[in-house]
């Protein structure tokens, strides 16, 4: 499933030679990139900003700005306009201020790559400096459509419950809703304002990868605004749509030797370009309050349930990268194309899929899940891309929850098999002990690595202490027989070294693969 063909609007760049001559990037400066780049046709000025996306970074400037740039390029809208907001770090107002919110997106595929420059960013505001300029702007009539990219531990709510938990930052914004601090006290503020003005509502999309992400944004939203006020909530719960929806595209963070790059390549001289990989996908559920925007007509899909695409898509390819990131820096290697041109990882992630994953997930309608698979691991092996592995060992305790432990928790429960995946939960393990197979230490980064770290250290090959954490594991410590499973490969892995273990697991795993193969999960609906 390829990104939908786009028309050529400027050169290919597939191998661009050496430029002398590299100029700023601005309004002012377009027209001179237009021989090297693919800029903006059409009038910026004309643009109506009615989409707010909150907590800007490089996976929206490659993903979700795209799609709307596309729809003001091929002449089918301008009335999609984006804002965007900063909610922590300034660096990325820094960058684009000077450059009138223009931006490089920069597609790489081992054939060459194809630069163009993105112009439907209206505007840029940091929230922390101007809260009431922010709150305009999302209670703005024009406003139509709310995206957002916070991450899963964002959402603040509890992993058994459900419920919304305020921490420190929701507590002030409760107490001054007119200068808010967070995701939540600025939509609910914004649309408290637009209930009593009599303006219609926004829509919420929500970017992460979370399971029914629009459900839990929908959770968090109304669990903030029934701390304010029951009338508001409930205004909230019957007025606003939340639909859930799938992303997809592998986009690394930018180096400062990626930025030299461009502008050597492309001759632009841009503060804060975005490298990315040709693959883009985007599905979400058909349900909008204030008017939908035409991105079907730029490649994405509108449906009536997100939820197979979302399974498919985060327990395949988020929960393989989480297992090769923690396996293949154990191992030693620094890349994810370097790793799976490494026949053992390679057989990991493909066995892995195969036989312990895609049997637990439903098809989505119209996908070939062969194909899929197909392409994920020709995306993995992407040399122009080199996705490094430290990007996706980050956050583990909020991505291994939503990502890997459902599979692995579905497939106990229904008695299949789970060795890789097991392996992959010790992977972690042994990568919070902070030491590679030869020593060397490790990052750990992640907004609780202090306390499981302690935990992991103090069990050693004994993975009871971290799994009695709860709020990661549930109540995976209890099921019968896993922690003996898991503490089998963390012994393995001690002793026989890491590469050893993973090419033991998956001939093993291939060995006992049934004559007849299991029988795959049913839809969703016939359940």
């Amino acid at each position: 499933m390829a990104e939908p063909e786009r028309p050529a609007r400027g050169p290919a760049a597939a191998a661009v030679a050496p430029v002398v001559s590299i100029r700023p990037l601005t309004t002012a400066t377009l027209g001179q990139h237009g021989t090297r780049l693919t800029v903006p046709t059409y009038d910026r000025s004309a643009l109506v900003p009615a989409v707010v996306h909150l907590s800007v970074g490089g996976f929206s400037r490659a993903h979700q700005l795209i799609y709307f740039d596309e729809v003001a390029e091929r002449r089918i809208s301008t009335g999609w306009g984006v804002v965007g907001v900063g909610l922590r770090h300034r660096l990325l107002q820094e960058a684009l201020a000077p450059q009138d919110n223009l931006y490089t997106v920069v597609e790489r595929s081992p054939d060459g790559e194809r630069a163009r420059v993105v112009g439907v960013l209206t505007d840029y505001l940091f929230a922390p400096d101007d809260p009431t300029a922010v709150l305009d702007r999302l209670a703005d009539p024009r406003t139509r459509l709310v995206t957002m990219t916070i991450t899963g531990a964002g959402y603040l709510l509890d992993p058994s419950t459900g419920a919304f938990t305020p921490d420190d930052d929701v507590r002030h914004d409760l107490d001054r809703p007119d200068a808010p601090r967070t995701v939540f006290g600025f939509l609910v503020e914004a649309l408290d304002r637009r209930r009593r003005a009599g303006t219609p509502p926004f829509t919420v999309v929500s970017c992460d990868n979370l399971h029914r992400n629009g459900d839990a944004t929908r959770a968090a939203v109304v669990g903030f605004a029934a701390g304010r006020d029951e009338v508001l909530a409930r205004w909230i719960a019957d007025r606003v749509a939340f639909p859930s929806s799938m992303v997809d595209r592998i986009t690394p963070q930018t180096t400062p030797e990626e930025r030299a790059a461009v502008a050597e390549r492309h001759g632009v001289d841009d503060r804060w370009p975005v490298v990315t990989e040709p693959f883009s996908q985007w599905v979400i559920e058909d349900t909008f309050c204030h008017g939908r925007p035409p991105l079907d007509r730029v490649g994405v899909r509108f449906v009536r349930d997100v939820t197979e695409h979302e399974l498919m898509k985060t327990r395949l390819l988020n929960a393989t990268h989480s297992a090769l990131g923690y396996l293949g820096t154990l191992a030693g290697h620094e890349r994810i194309d370097e790793l799976v041109a490494d026949p053992v990882f390679a057989g990991y992630a493909t066995v892995l899929m195969d036989d312990e994953v895609t049997p637990l997930i439903p098809c989505p309608e119209g996908i070939d899940l062969d194909e899929y698979k197909a392409t994920l691991m020709q995306r993995f092996a992407n040399p122009a891309i080199a996705d490094r592995l430290s990007r996706l060992c980050r956050r583990g305790s909020t991505k291994l929850p939503h990502h890997l432990l459902p599979s692995l928790r579905q497939a106990l429960a229904e008695g299949r098999p789970h060795a890789l995946l097991t392996l992959a939960v010790a992977g972690w393990v042994r990568y919070l002990q902070r030491a590679d197979d030869l020593g060397r230490p490790l990052p750990v980064e992640d907004d609780r690595g202090p306390t499981l770290q302690a935990l992991a250290l103090a069990g050693g090959t004994d993975p009871r202490p971290l799994l009695s954490d709860t709020s990661v594991f549930g109540d995976l410590g209890t099921v019968p027989g896993f922690a003996d499973e898991l503490e089998g490969v963390l012994r393995r892995m001690a002793r026989d070294g890491l590469r050893a273990t993973v090419a033991s697991a998956v001939a093993a795993t291939v060995a006992a693969r049934p004559a007849v193969p299991l029988a795959p999960a049913l839809p969703l609906d016939a359940r």
